[in-house]
């Protein structure tokens, strides 16, 4: 078993046609904003219609068929899935005027409105897959495939999605967690950068609870399932994201209320216009109808339809200019009139990269650290070793080397017992103040301080912000407040996990109309 589920996962999971396993790369280029290249040819076709017009009739009713082809038949599949759920919207009212009017004499208003309404609703399909972004990576990190351990404790491949609660699962060094679960065996580091923003790794024993998402940093580590894949972390959050992105904004909200009676109210009125005049007077039938049937094309709102999916677009397509990628215009109404803003702190408010700031520690002690933390991939390590570079110190030559997955590392400097890690694992009381790594040499112990790095343009940006400001984090309390007090916020709350965050925001939102930002799926 290799890839199970294969075509139905992608289909079902919402993303572009261009990233699709079952295309060439050639074919991807074409498919990439299918619907807006449709809309533009047909646009450019119907301007060639017009001129044509002029001296070949012929011609432009050929180039008129590929105009209507490619955005009519579009067009009639949408009005008729609107039909088949019983709704009449402006949606249907536009298709329903553009055919009348080629059937009436006009293929060219028809055309137009035709045109018009696909540029509108492609433009708003391109921006919206462009901002889906977060829901396509996180899908892309979520593993398909889990590693089961059977009774007689072989490990053989399973979709997760016939992974059931109970079942054990055996995670690989480097590997992502693919189902929620409790360790049963093992000890290592995790990295949930992915599901909160923190780029600290999170130690993991047996009896912790584990995340889908989450990266396996050291060592090997066995759970045991307690959330199917339809219920998991990934799959919940994924549910959120979706629903946000689907929520339009209010203005839009509202029109699309308004459409549905406009719509109905235009349809009946032109049924009445063209059966009541020739009962009622000397009017033919014909000329009744004609006459019923240019004002549906009259009464259809092409400027409804456009205007408003436009200014949204273009208000977006303004902030992309300068860096600020919006999930829809939802996000615009929040902000215009949003009262408090919530920040994430790592990777937001902050760098996420640590920085050790014990750069008064003897060259020998920073030699022996660089030379333990060397060996591994771990945020404290990487400080460790930048701070050893700047000063030019080469890292000392460990022998016996050990690593102790979630703990701490150890090995032999000149014959002398050598440790680094966690303060417990060394086996000292951890100070209750900040971030600390202890380093061990014989019986002597000493203390490596280490601090997140503020962004430089997070204070200057804050003290222009006439708003209530809130961090919401899932660091400790203690480092959450010595950035809130460098950036001057006063409302911290810290220790969160994602759904923490998502119940916070909530009960914010009933006080204050709130913004959100952060670097956390």
């Amino acid at each position: 078993m290799t890839k199970p589920y294969l075509f139905d996962e992608f289909f079902s999971s919402g993303k572009e046609e261009s990233v699709s396993p079952f295309l060439t790369p050639r074919s991807r280029k074409w498919a990439k904003h299918l619907s807006l290249k449709s809309a533009s040819l047909s646009a450019l076709l119907l301007l060639m219609a017009y001129g044509a017009s002029h001296y070949n009739s012929n011609l432009s009713y050929l180039l008129l068929s590929f105009v209507f082809f490619f955005s009519g038949i579009p067009a009639l599949i949408a009005s008729y899935g609107d039909l088949k759920n019983l709704e009449i919207n402006i949606d249907v009212l536009m298709t329903l005027a553009a055919f009348v009017a080629a059937a009436i004499g006009s293929p060219l208003e028809g055309g137009l409105l035709l045109v018009l309404f696909e540029l509108s609703h492609s433009l708003e399909e391109s921006v919206t897959k462009k901002a889906h972004g977060a829901l396509h990576n996180l899908q892309d990190i979520a593993p398909k495939i889990a590693h089961v351990i059977d009774a007689q404790g072989t490990a053989y491949e399973k979709s997760i999605r016939e992974v059931q609660v109970g079942e054990q699962l055996l995670i690989k060094n480097g590997e992502i967690v693919p189902l929620d679960g409790i360790v049963i065996e093992g000890v290592s580091s995790v990295n949930l950068v992915h599901l909160t923003g923190e780029t600290l790794p999170v130690s993991k024993t047996v009896g912790d609870p584990i995340p889908a998402g989450a990266r396996n940093l050291e060592a090997a580590l066995t759970i045991q399932v307690n959330r199917t894949s339809s219920d998991s972390t990934l799959s919940r959050i994924v549910q959120l994201i979706t629903q946000a992105q689907e929520a339009k904004p209010r203005i839009q909200r509202l029109l699309d209320q308004f459409g549905t009676h406009y719509a109905t109210t235009i349809i009946a009125l032109t049924l009445l216009f063209a059966l009541a005049p020739p009962l009622f007077t000397s009017l033919s039938f014909d000329t009744s109808l004609y006459r019923a049937l240019a004002f549906l094309i009259a009464a259809s709102p092409c400027a409804l339809i456009i205007a408003t999916p436009t200014a949204y677009l273009s208000a977006i397509s303004a902030c992309a200019r300068r860096g600020i990628l919006l999930k829809g215009g939802i996000t615009l109404d929040a902000l215009a009139s949003c009262s408090a803003i919530a920040f994430d702190k790592t990777g937001t408010l902050t760098t996420g990269q640590l920085r050790c700031t014990s750069t008064d520690i003897p060259d020998t002690i920073l030699s022996i650290a660089y030379g333990l933390e060397r060996n591994v991939v771990h945020p404290i390590a990487t400080a460790i070793c930048n701070l050893a570079q700047q000063k030019n110190i080469p890292p000392a030559t460990i022998t016996a080397f050990k690593s102790h997955p979630g703990s701490g590392l150890e090995g032999l400097y000149h014959n002398q017992q050598v440790a680094i890690g966690r303060p417990e694992y060394i086996g000292i009381q951890p100070p209750t103040q900040g971030l600390f790594a202890a380093l061990k040499i014989d019986n002597q112990i000493h203390l490596l301080h280490f601090e997140d790095q503020l962004r430089e343009e997070t204070s200057q940006l804050l003290k222009t912000l006439a708003l209530r400001t809130v961090m919401l984090t899932g660091d400790n309390h203690h480092n959450a407040r010595i950035v809130a007090n460098q950036l001057g916020i006063h409302e911290v709350h810290a220790d969160l996990r994602p759904e923490d965050k998502l119940h916070k925001i909530a009960q914010l939102s009933q006080t204050h109309n709130l913004a959100m930002v952060g670097d956390g799926i």
